[in-house]
């Protein structure tokens, strides 16, 4: 829930901010910037962080290579969009990038949910929720990717 609440509550920030006069934060689009860098800096620090590590590393499905060095590229990925979002001219490249990014991750919530595994001490969010979830967060890098 963080990573909607982070994309969700950084929008409206930026936007209120382009409201207030900040005139790079003056529209929807560059608001929507700010809130999915935001959305990627809380996800891609966990990739990094004691318990959350541990639980993002059992999430990568059985067979891949080297769970830990998948989550620590994924992390380095999304910190990396973050940045290429908040800079105009490679907004829209580091939108579709972690678009792809997000389906390519997104079996891996899929086999932690049918495995029931836990994050942090919490169970991972079920399946149903963490669909609609992706739909929004791709639908979000979609919009800045094509938009204006």
């Amino acid at each position: 829930m963080a990573p909607l609440i982070a994309l969700i509550v950084g929008t409206a920030l930026a936007r209120l901010a382009g409201l207030a006069g900040i005139p790079a934060l003056d529209g929807w689009h560059p608001a929507l910037r700010v809130g999915l860098a935001l959305l990627f800096v809380v996800t891609g620090l966990a990739h990094f962080a004691g318990q959350r590590r541990a639980g993002l590393i059992a999430m990568v499905p059985p067979g891949l290579p080297r769970p830990d060095l998948l989550v620590t590229l994924t992390g380095v990925l999304e910190l990396a969009g973050a940045v290429g979002l908040l800079i105009p001219a490679t907004a829209r490249l580091a939108a579709a990038g972690l678009g792809l990014l997000l389906l390519a991750m997104f079996p891996a919530n899929v086999s932690a949910a049918r495995r029931g595994l836990t994050l942090a001490g919490r169970a991972v969010t079920p399946l149903p929720q963490r669909t609609v979830l992706q739909i929004v967060f791709v639908a979000t890098a979609a919009a800045i990717s094509f938009g204006p």
